[in-house]
């Protein structure tokens, strides 16, 4: 299968490789399997999580008071399922927090929803919280904080992202004062005892997650300003290792801890302050796909949900067809 290419002329690269992208779209789709718009979700539904379960169904939770949850077989097609939470049993250890930027996972047969609870502009009393439930859709029951801001010594502790690595589970998380990781314990509702945090990228960054491929670790992030409607610059962003704990650098070797990034979806004319993406997912033709927030311009009501296949140029670094959303594309291949 041939690859996507990463180039900064996109006018020039659209022009030229054209029919080759016409070619890749038709074979990964599985002829006549049809278009999609972007949007996919065209109401406020920022910082996506999204999970496959064993039934097959996709389920995508974001920001909100209560976390809303939608379903869909195709990462197309959305129906909203609900709401992790209800105002009787959503978190309350920040009082009158937000639930912001969730992470679904599942531990040990359970649905586990890692939650960050925060007031605009309450950088040291914000933390990370935990929930568990037993099915997709909820009701999810509250673990509790695993930690507040001015607890770990980090400011503006948010946007968690859980991943496991060696039989070991770890938390990453921070928003524009450091990306840091701690070793959790075994069921992944507290932080290990005795475990001390490490910074692994710089204060250029938040909305951490970290993708597995062959032999790197890719860490996407989102950097510029999130919630300004069409004036927002938010751009996603990587840096790739080959540790989980890094050093993580750009295209160029720049480290990030030194705010060095190589960007993987930035604005256009339709869409912009595109960013904090979800996991990874692959598609049954292999293809891998990606969902994330921004802002349409023609409809500026909030961060709509996004979704864009994932290639992997021929130095391995990830990109899109040309940098910025589709407007339309193929869908994804589910059989």
């Amino acid at each position: 299968m041939k690859k996507y290419s990463c180039r900064k002329n996109q006018s020039k690269v659209l022009r030229i490789l054209l029919p080759v992208f016409i070619f890749v779209a038709a074979v990964c789709s599985g002829q006549g399997n049809g278009e999609y718009s972007n949007p996919v979700i065209s109401k406020n539904v920022p910082d996506p999580t999204v999970i496959k379960t064993p039934d097959g169904y996709f389920y995508l939770y974001a920001t909100g008071r209560v976390t809303p949850v939608y379903k869909s077989e195709n990462l197309v097609d959305w129906t909203f399922a609900g709401t992790a939470f209800t105002e009787e049993t959503r978190p309350s250890f920040e009082p009158d927090g937000g639930i912001w930027a969730p992470d679904i996972n599942i531990i040990d047969g359970k649905y586990v929803l890692y939650y960050s609870m925060s007031v605009w502009g309450g950088e040291q009393t914000c933390g990370i919280g935990v929930a568990v439930g037993d099915s997709p859709g909820g009701p999810f029951t509250d673990r509790g904080k695993l930690f507040r801001s001015n607890e770990i010594g980090v400011q503006n502790s948010i946007d968690q992202f859980y991943i496991e690595e060696d039989g070991k589970k770890y938390l990453f998380w921070g928003s524009f004062h450091g990306i840091f990781c701690v070793e959790l314990e075994n069921n992944g509702l507290a932080v290990k005892p005795g475990a001390e945090k490490r910074q692994i990228a710089g204060s250029a960054f938040e909305g951490t997650y970290i993708h597995k491929k062959d032999e790197y670790f890719y860490l996407f992030a989102s950097v510029g300003t999130c919630c300004e409607g069409v004036k927002s610059t938010y751009r996603l962003v990587v840096g790739r290792s080959k540790s989980l704990s890094g050093p993580y650098l750009d295209s160029s070797g720049k480290d990030m801890m030194d705010n060095g990034y190589s960007v993987v979806i930035a604005s256009n004319e339709r869409f912009t302050g595109n960013g904090h993406c979800s996991e990874i997912v692959q598609d049954d033709a292999g293809n891998d796909w990606i969902l994330y927030h921004g802002v349409d311009v023609t409809n500026p009501r909030g961060r709509m949900l996004l979704l864009d296949r994932i290639g992997w140029d021929e130095g391995k670094w990830p990109c899109t067809g040309n940098g910025t959303p589709s407007l339309t594309a193929s869908v994804p291949v589910f059989y």
